[in-house]
């Protein structure tokens, strides 16, 4: 299963554990997923749908606490073998990587399933830069953590090129002004990609090639130098604008 799917299951496991009659289903996760951030989801899903409800104790703990039970299961599942990487993902940080490019890390998942997913297909030494979880106080859509990784690479915006697939994910990198190409799923396809550089299906492999569904594009699969062309045309269109209203 890819990668966000396992997240749901896992909360459902979670959930079972902790001997509570919650379900999440692909549908209903989807909706939840206008919320980034594990922790964040649970009190949305409480204050939404289930507001009578009443932990023992503080609320703050009992949803941490719910949240590592989750956590617990996605790595039981990623170690299993059920959990994988998207197409072409491995391919195209690997060639990043034998290329010298800087590679980071800026998500909303907790830090050790990050670390968990990145140690199992590749090596933590890769990334300059592994931005996870709570490591900023505003998740996004807020900028904060494209901010973060920014300060901590220490290159200029316009070198950065950034991989998302969700709007949540596009507006907090446009707000930081990164060039975003976002790979939608199933849980994504139907949201408003519009401020981004290049929408695919996903990155595609020589035999198994992407779909595109915004931008130019005319290759099978994403690579480095497909990439840097992006990079290359958002440049060249804010200068057109630039010299139009001169």
């Amino acid at each position: 299963m890819p990668s966000r799917d396992g997240h749901r299951v896992a909360f459902n496991r979670g959930f079972q554990a902790a001997g509570l009659d919650w379900h999440w289903s692909v549908d209903f996760y989807g909706e939840l997923l206008t919320v980034s951030g594990g922790k964040e989801r649970i009190k949305y899903f409480l204050r939404q749908y289930l507001p009578e409800f009443k932990p023992d104790g503080d609320l703050d703990d009992f949803v941490a606490q719910l949240h590592q039970l989750k956590t617990k299961y996605y790595l039981e599942l990623l170690d299993s073998g059920a959990i994988g990487l998207r197409p072409g993902a491995k391919r195209l940080i690997e060639e990043a990587r034998t290329a010298g490019v800087t590679l980071a890390i800026a998500t909303t998942t907790s830090f050790p399933n990050v670390v968990a997913l990145l140690e199992k297909y590749f090596d933590l030494d890769w990334f300059a830069v592994i931005a996870a979880g709570d490591i900023v106080p505003a998740k996004k859509p807020a900028p904060d953590i494209y901010h973060y990784v920014i300060k901590r690479l220490e290159l200029d915006p316009a070198q950065i090129i950034v991989l998302e697939d969700s709007d949540n994910g596009l507006e907090s990198a446009i707000a930081a002004g990164l060039t975003t190409v976002v790979t939608v799923n199933n849980y994504t396809e139907q949201q408003d990609f519009s401020q981004a550089a290049l929408v695919v299906s996903d990155l595609g492999e020589p035999e198994q090639p992407c779909r595109v569904i915004q931008g130019d594009f005319n290759g099978n699969y994403l690579d480095l130098g497909s990439l840097q062309s992006q990079i290359l045309q958002v440049r060249d269109r804010t200068w057109g604008k630039v010299m139009s209203n001169e």
